[in-house]
């Protein structure tokens, strides 16, 4: 049975703020070496789906030089392999995608011309480690058209999902995209699914220009849940969207807790990536060091507390980085001091700059009071934040800013520079 995969990956990722603006959210770095999307590129391979196709439209440069021919996940081959598609301008129905199963819809040649009986539909900016051959098991024994992965949430979170209702036998009944009434269960899509290729294409025809079908959740699945064999299949396992820049921080922050159920050193289940080459970590004579993730190329010679520290970083002398996320090539200098920020990549932290200063964790940013309201301070790709700044909480600074953007003396909890 031939399986294809296709990833959905042209998310612009708005609620991540500065740290999606130059890239695609699957391609946001995670976990210090990786990007989001290799997670599920390592599923994937670990599963034997060698026919993959990522699907970029918003930004994908990074996406693009980042996954290349795929070689670092053994898809660099002469038959299958990974392809990349981009949306384009055509004399028929080619254009931007409107949604995701639009995007499906007009790469639907790779579907046909890979001859696909299963089509294993994925995004790329979740967390998780998944043997997809389970689900195309649970796929088979139903003799389903359409199987959706799902997972128990809390209850007050059940409105950012789609929530299902199924019967004893775990098939379908319902389908209710992000309900408003929290009276419709708890098992939430979790963006995984298994079509029968014919099936899906005969769907995605259906659409009209009065009534396109361009949206998995909001129009292919209501159908097929009406009219077609649609099962359940339950995961159990690690799963987070960290598509907001709290649930980042805290999934990041969660990787440093040793009684976590997700294993990145798992020899069995390897998350490859594309590394750098770089050479060892170094640790100081003056360092301290606890309960850090420290990459390749990074020189330690102040004080890491629980954060996580991508390749090239320095922590100079008496800098202090506690409960934070550095990207790579950042410089922090001496008698620096960063608390609950999130730093981007290339960024200098000038001498004695406090960035994360004060107590007032409430205070929202004024611009961005909905995806900026926990504490987390952001900073930017290539900033440069000048010496002996204090820096408040809240704080969105966006990239490429340099010390005369700033103001003296400090910036206050919630601006933005």
């Amino acid at each position: 049975m031939r399986v294809v995969a296709m990833i959905m990956a042209g998310g612009e990722g708005t609620r991540l703020s500065v740290l999606s603006e130059k890239r695609a959210k699957p391609s946001v770095p995670f976990a210090g070496k990786y990007r989001i999307i290799d997670f599920t590129l390592s599923n994937c391979v670990n599963s034997g789906i060698f026919d993959v196709a990522v699907l970029t439209q918003y930004r994908p440069h990074s996406l693009n030089d980042h996954i290349g021919i795929g070689k670092p996940w053994d898809l660099d081959r002469n038959r299958g392999g990974v392809r990349l598609l981009q949306p384009y301008q055509g004399r028929n129905d080619q254009s931007w995608y409107r949604g995701t199963s639009d995007a499906i819809y007009q790469n639907r040649s790779f579907i046909t011309d890979h001859r696909a009986d299963l089509v294993l539909i994925l995004s790329g900016d979740h967390i998780y480690k998944m043997d997809y051959s389970a689900i195309i098991e649970t796929h088979r024994r139903n003799q389903a058209d359409l199987t959706v992965a799902v997972m128990e949430v809390p209850v007050e979170e059940s409105d950012r999902f789609g929530i299902m209702t199924v019967d004893e036998r775990d098939r379908i009944v319902e389908f209710t995209e992000k309900p408003r009434h929290r009276d419709k269960g708890t098992l939430a899509s979790m963006g995984i699914y298994v079509f029968n290729s014919d099936k899906l294409l005969e769907r995605l025809a259906e659409g009209s220009d009065d009534r396109p079908r361009i949206d998995f959740g909001k129009n292919v699945i209501p159908a097929m849940v009406a009219e077609d064999r649609v099962f359940a299949h339950r995961f159990h396992g690690y799963w987070v969207d960290v598509g907001t820049i709290q649930s980042y921080w805290e999934t990041s922050m969660q990787l440093l807790d040793p009684e976590l159920d997700f294993d990145l050193y798992d020899l069995d289940w390897r998350i490859l990536t594309r590394s750098e080459e770089r050479p060892p970590a170094k640790i100081g004579p003056q360092a301290q060091v606890n309960r850090a993730i420290v990459c390749n190329g990074a020189t330690i010679r102040g004080t890491v507390e629980r954060s996580v520290l991508s390749p090239g970083v320095y922590v100079s002398p008496g800098a202090i980085v506690r409960d934070s996320v550095v990207m790579n090539d950042t410089w922090i200098g001496p008698g620096a001091l960063l608390d609950r920020v999130i730093v981007d990549k290339q960024v200098v932290i000038g001498a004695g700059a406090r960035l994360g200063d004060g107590d007032d964790l409430g205070v929202a940013n004024k611009l961005q009071p909905d995806k900026i309201n926990t504490g987390v301070t952001v900073v930017g790709k290539g900033t440069h934040i000048p010496p002996g700044i204090s820096i408040g909480r809240n704080v969105v600074i966006n990239a490429d800013r340099d010390e005369s953007d700033f103001p003296e003396g400090a910036v206050g909890s919630g601006e933005t520079i």
